[in-house]
């Protein structure tokens, strides 16, 4: 049997524990002590620890490609580029843009999960960031396509990516969002609020019409005060809200991460990267929907020196919650794994170390870099 023999690994229910894990048919089929069931082992080292395989429900791109560049070979790039971090699965995720090129980029995610590749990390979905957002809160966002929130239209997009969309980013307090967001969740796509003005009253509301996650906590939405809350204190004070987090110490500081950690409940926080097409690449001149980002010192900025997501990689997002937010190693692992999965409703299928669960796992060494990625059985990235 495939799989790997006395290691230290992140068991569900049972924490870091010795064991042997084997696999069948691209699943977990066999945890326990007994090694000589593993007849064919993956690498492994002393020092060494198998975790799930990470799950980034927001990134746009890496390795010079996005999602929005709208081809299959793109979305390829994109995939063999994020295992090495670790990653094993992903929602493709898009910007305002003109129709036409949303469109775009739904058929070649439909095109490429039909054609179900095995090399890479698996494309699970797309999150749709936009075009249903604020104006106020544009970010890296082109202003001139922002849209107004339209049920037609999100169903015209979904059906374009064989109903491949996942999550929807939008701004609650914008006129039509409450129609749009209990449609979508009717469908299954989780509403996430991002790129808003949503005060208080927008968040109750719309967490009342099945709200359930918060597009990377902070950035692009309205701040805390102490007369609104705002977005940013809703997401915080919402059980039932999801928060993700860019953990590059750029979006947000140590201090304002541990502020999500301390007031969400464990398996409310996950760990994104949001990442763009310049990250694996050097330094210089990238692009974002046409528009022109300079990277430089780990930080990825338009002209007007507005963050253009970032160029963080899934492992040193776990790292960062470590060593500078004290996270304990199991909470970071949870944030990148299985709180990804409950969230999109995967959990039964992938997000832990269980038997009948997708053979996905990380194997990290003690710098938290990724030795080893493996999807589904197969060895997708090796170091």
């Amino acid at each position: 049997m495939l799989g790997f023999k006395n290691v230290r690994a992140y068991v569900e229910n049972k924490g870091i524990v010795t064991v042997s894990i084997g696999v069948e048919n691209g699943k977990i089929a066999y945890i326990g002590e007994d090694a000589s069931v593993i007849t064919s082992p993956f690498n492994y080292s002393e020092g060494q620890v198998v975790v799930p395989g990470f799950i980034d429900q927001h990134i746009h791109g890496a390795a010079g490609s996005d999602a929005m560049d709208g081809t299959v070979e793109d979305l390829s790039k994109i995939a063999n580029a994020v295992a090495s971090e670790g990653t094993t699965g992903f929602l493709a995720t898009t910007m305002t843009q003109s129709p036409e090129n949303i469109l775009k980029a739904m058929g070649a995610v439909k095109e490429y999960m039909s054609a179900d590749k095995k090399d890479g990390a698996k494309v699970l979905g797309i999150h749709l960031e936009g075009p249903f957002i604020s104006t106020k809160h544009i970010g890296a966002q082109p202003l001139e396509y922002v849209a107004t929130p339209d049920i037609e239209v999100f169903d015209k997009y979904n059906n374009a990516s064989g109903n491949a969309i996942k999550i929807v980013s939008l701004a609650p307090e914008v006129e039509g969002s409450d129609e749009l967001i209990k449609h979508m969740v009717s469908k299954g796509v989780v509403a996430s609020s991002g790129h808003t003005d949503a005060g208080y009253k927008d968040m109750e509301k719309a967490v009342g019409s099945g709200l359930s996650n918060v597009t990377h906590t902070y950035n692009a939405q309205k701040g805390l005060h102490h007369r609104d809350v705002g977005t940013v204190g809703s997401a915080l004070l919402f059980d039932e809200l999801n928060c993700e987090a860019i953990c590059d110490l750029v979006h947000l500081s140590a201090p304002a991460i541990k502020i999500i950690m301390k007031n969400k409940p464990a398996d409310k926080f996950t760990l994104i990267t949001d990442s763009m097409r310049a990250k694996h690449l050097p330094d210089g001149l990238s692009e974002l929907g046409g528009q022109e980002v300079i990277v430089k010192d780990g930080e990825a900025r338009l002209r007007n020196g507005a963050l253009a997501g970032s160029i963080l990689k899934m492992n040193v997002a776990v790292k960062n919650l470590v060593l500078s937010c004290g996270a304990p190693f199991t909470y970071a692992i949870d944030a990148a794994t299985i709180n990804p999965a409950k969230n999109l409703n995967l959990a039964d299928k992938m997000g832990s170390i269980a038997v009948g669960k997708d053979a996905n796992f990380t194997v990290l060494d003690s710098e938290f870099n990724v030795m080893l990625t493996v999807r589904e059985g197969n060895v997708v990235y090796s170091k």
